[in-house]
């Protein structure tokens, strides 16, 4: 009996490690919580993770170098571009991977997508509006199927704008915004489907030739209380994401090197443009206009000021530029109405 109690009895010292191996060293794994030290396989934080830490280096990359990404296939450019301040959440994706990864090496990658990204959309994130101006100036695509006029009409009115820029204006609703509008603006002009509403006196009104076969764009002077500025509005081709093809800009495109031209040649001083750009700031194929005009949302205002789609903005393609003597004090963004944009405006001050 001693005998086969001894045989059935582990080896001498055998449950103290069994213990150790399997409640004491799971205890001890439990209770140092996470750290960046030795995984199972005995590997330490900076060998763990290289992929994460590539993601993350292209990822700066493609935010430092987005000029670079080629157009000549599928214009991958400028839909990177008209899109780039998300590339700025494969960030938080990755940092919650490399957390969960314990790696060292891609939290430290992280870094650089991190400082590219703040680097070039960091000032957008604080309120740099400077006060209140001489003027405010309103640039809105108020959408041909919109379905409720009457509240676009009420939202155009309490704007507080005295210089109000619409497109897509045709058949019933124009006769709908001339009528609406006309108490709080007693100056218009409507060319084809763009058209300007002001309290102050408009003239000089030409249309400028943007390569469409039709007019989307023109040029008048409204003669403020400080002084005449040229005033542009336009509304340039839209652009498509299409399976074949890729992102179709290149009518876009031929019409803002038009529309820049336009603006170069402008005999004015003090010039504002308004209007539907289908572009963002920093898409590459705007800058014809971009290249010599400034942003009021990016000069005065508080954030990015999305302004496309209405119900989920993501892109502000709605832009309001000028150059010259008028300094933005401030820029925003209206709330939805039954457009598919929504309104952007900004207060100018005459220098």
């Amino acid at each position: 009996m001693a005998q086969a109690d001894r045989a059935a009895a582990p080896a001498d010292g055998a449950v103290g490690r069994g213990a150790d191996a399997s409640g004491g060293g799971a205890g001890l794994r439990r209770g140092r919580g996470w750290s960046l030290g030795r995984d199972d396989r005995g590997r330490s934080g900076w060998r763990r993770g290289w992929i994460l830490a590539l993601l993350a280096v292209l990822t700066a990359a493609l935010l430092a170098f987005h000029s670079e990404v080629p157009n000549s296939v599928g214009n991958l450019g400028s839909l990177l571009e008209t899109f780039l301040p998300w590339a700025g959440l494969a960030v938080p994706v990755l940092l919650l991977l490399a957390l969960w990864r314990r790696s060292a090496s891609a939290l430290v990658a992280l870094l650089l997508p991190t400082v590219v990204w703040l680097n070039l959309f960091g000032g957008l994130l604080t309120d740099k509006g400077s006060g209140k101006g001489d003027f405010t100036v309103l640039t809105h695509n108020v959408a041909a199927a919109n379905a409720d006029v009457s509240g676009t009409v009420k939202l155009l009115n309490d704007s507080g704008a005295q210089i109000v820029a619409l497109q897509e204006l045709a058949g019933k609703p124009l006769r709908s915004y001339e009528t609406g509008l006309a108490g709080t603006y007693p100056f218009h002009v409507v060319q084809n489907t763009v058209g300007l509403w002001s309290k102050f006196p408009i003239s000089g009104v030409a249309v400028v030739d943007i390569r469409m076969g039709w007019t989307r764009a023109f040029r008048a002077q409204v003669t403020t209380p400080q002084g005449p500025v040229a005033v542009y509005v336009a509304h340039l081709p839209s652009v498509r994401v299409k399976s074949e093809g890729g992102f179709t800009a290149e009518r876009r495109d031929v019409s803002a090197q038009a529309l820049g031209d336009a603006v170069q040649a402008e005999p004015l001083k003090k010039v504002l443009l308004l209007g539907d750009l289908n572009g963002t700031m920093n898409d590459r194929s705007l800058a014809p206009v971009t290249s010599q005009m400034r942003s009021a949302q990016g000069a005065a205002g508080d954030g990015f000021g999305f302004s496309w789609p209405a119900s989920l903005p993501m892109a502000r393609i709605d832009q309001i530029l000028s150059k010259g003597g008028l300094k933005p004090t401030d820029s925003w963004v209206l709330g939805a109405d039954g457009s598919d944009h929504r309104a952007v405006a900004a207060a100018y001050r005459y220098q």
